[in-house]
């Protein structure tokens, strides 16, 4: 089976656009989302318009929760920005998707961990900032699901693959639409990509076990920054043309 696994696009429909043509290419069976969709400065309503149209297989992030489950005056700007966009058929949307969903026997797909929409599988933050975490710390935040022999994660918005002891396939695809990020939770970290490109993964099992494509798309980047700017987000303007968060 050929999976491509896109997660993060934070409404960026130009990224979504780009990466959606570049799967055209490589003979995917399915295309699953992992989530975070619309949340950030660029265009929430449309992207959730064209991610309903499309129908891929998609679990929620912590944005969608969020956007269903907080009051206007706690959200984060990014998602007080979708918020004000949203319709109630993208509210009935968001309180479809699932936590997790078992692409295929084996093959779990969740937006952080599996029990935690929150928590980062492959990155630990300390007071030293953000460092990849040991196989130990994987396998804990993992619990039951240690053992299969794929796991499809996002939320960092960094682009990795980690095979545990157990033979465990972990691919965190990257960010699609928001390459980097500053948060001061649970210490002043940032996660970043160092290029503006959309990424994405595609995974298979043509060789007899899981393995890995990781996938970086070129897209017209400065237009996703020129929007920010205009949304009143310079600072995502600026994350979106170089990568970085600061």
């Amino acid at each position: 089976m050929r999976i491509a696994v896109i997660s993060d696009l934070h409404g960026n429909l130009l990224a979504l656009e780009a990466v959606l043509a570049d799967i055209e290419d490589r003979m995917v069976d399915t295309v699953v989302n992992l989530g975070d969709l619309i949340s950030g400065g660029l265009a929430p309503a449309a992207t959730a318009d064209r991610l309903m149209q499309l129908g891929q297989l998609t679990v929620r992030g912590n944005h969608e929760r969020q956007l269903l489950q907080h009051r206007r005056e706690q959200m984060s700007m990014s998602d007080r920005f979708a918020h004000d966009q949203l319709t109630e058929a993208h509210r009935a949307w968001f309180a479809s998707l699932p936590l997790t969903a078992e692409i295929t026997p084996g093959v779990l797909a969740f937006h952080g961990t599996p029990h935690d929409d929150v928590v980062y599988l492959l990155e630990t933050v300390d007071p030293d900032g953000a460092r990849p975490a040991t196989h130990q710390e994987i396998t804990a935040r993992l619990g039951e699901y240690a053992t299969w022999p794929l796991l499809l994660c996002g939320h960092t918005h960094l682009q990795r693959q980690v095979r545990l002891g157990t033979g465990t396939l972990i691919v965190n695809p990257g960010s699609a639409g928001w390459p980097a990020y500053d948060d001061d939770a649970p210490y002043p970290h940032v996660m970043e990509s160092g290029s503006p490109h959309a990424r994405y993964a595609i995974v298979d099992d043509t060789n007899g076990r899981w393995e890995a494509d990781l996938l970086a798309v070129e897209y017209d980047w400065e237009a996703a920054a020129r929007l920010a700017d205009s949304n009143g987000r310079p600072d995502i303007a600026g994350q979106l043309r170089t990568g970085r968060a600061r």
